[in-house]
């Protein structure tokens, strides 16, 4: 039976090339490993260095949750390092991370004002980036996740830019790179060769192997940079799988630690849920992912500053460590 209600007939839109698009950054935006500012500093640092060379002597996870904007300040090749390096363990990300990383690789600049082009109903509706919902059809038809194919897909290519691409850089190094999409986020489910069924198959593909790596957190490491929503959802779901089968086999997944960089501040003892009286309470990092998921035994602090200074300054407080 079908729905009752009129939808809209994707046939009629009108398409760009990324060519006719302005774009907001580009190669010039990336950091150099080497950069010394902007520059970041806070005493614990080391001890999430300390704790990630831990988790990579035993064996146990390191995973990192990002939202898109950490890859719009430019602090791809120092992400690159860390997983060409070993250092991580598994890389998580939103929709529009796949497409930053991509648009980046393809055609050496992402980032489009959304000011400017919804004004004329052009904002999303870009030829090149809908190629993506093909590469997620082609993920669910051979039972891929959705960030494997594009990592799988980007290295393969002839993209002039892939040497920025860290879809690419994880699946050489071997390491999930997943992408837990809300249907209907993401410029590219705009397009009419969007299959919202593959969609769902390849990204709820890459849920379960992100749970799969959190059934091994036990003494490891849980970084969320600039995710105020997926990072802390995701994981929230996943940990509670996890944890599920491990209490019925007898073991425990709770003695590991959290670290949430973000740029929001959090007033008082970060370490307790606030009342819901306070709108911090909604800041969802702070109370699942810094508060209720370590209450039985893990650890976690929080950092707050600009993501283009704090990644590449735990990077190097990860070589300063490695170093020892």
């Amino acid at each position: 039976m079908g729905s009752r209600y009129p939808i809209f007939d994707r046939s009629r839109l009108w398409i760009k090339s990324l060519a006719e698009r302005r774009h907001d950054m580009d190669l010039d935006t990336l950091l150099d490993l080497d950069a010394t500012e902007p520059t970041f500093s806070h005493p614990q640092l080391a001890a999430v260095a300390t704790r990630l060379a831990e988790a990579r002597a035993r064996g146990a996870a390191r995973i990192l949750m990002l939202g898109a904007h950490v890859l719009k300040v430019g602090v791809s090749r120092h992400l690159i390092d860390l997983l060409e390096r070993g250092w991580l363990t598994h890389i998580a990300f939103n929709g529009a991370g796949a497409i930053h990383d991509y648009e980046l690789a393809r055609v050496g600049a992402s980032t489009e004002s959304v000011a400017r082009y919804i004004q004329t109903g052009e904002f999303g509706l870009w030829r090149e980036t809908g190629a993506l919902n093909d590469w997620i059809r082609e993920a669910a038809d051979l039972s891929l996740g959705l960030g494997e194919n594009v990592g799988r897909r980007i290295a393969e290519s002839d993209f002039p830019h892939k040497d920025v691409s860290v879809f690419a850089a994880a699946y050489r190094s071997g390491v999930p790179a997943t992408v837990h999409v809300g249907v209907g986020y993401d410029i590219i489910h705009e397009h009419p060769n969007c299959d919202g069924a593959a969609l769902g198959k390849a990204s709820y593909h890459d849920f379960l192997i992100f749970t799969r790596s959190v059934e091994s957190l036990e003494g490891g490491v849980l970084l969320s940079f600039g995710s105020a929503i997926m990072g802390p959802e995701v994981y929230l779901k996943a940990l509670s799988m996890a944890r599920n089968v491990a209490h019925q086999e007898g073991r425990r997944i709770c003695h590991f630690l959290t670290a949430v960089f973000d740029l929001v501040p959090i007033g008082g003892d970060y370490h307790r849920e606030l009342p819901k009286t306070d709108p911090g309470y909604y800041f969802r990092p702070h109370k699942t992912i810094l508060v209720r998921t370590v209450a039985d035994g893990g650890e976690s602090i929080y950092f707050c500053g600009d993501h283009r200074a704090t990644l590449p300054a735990l990077r190097r407080a990860i070589l300063v460590e490695a170093c020892k």
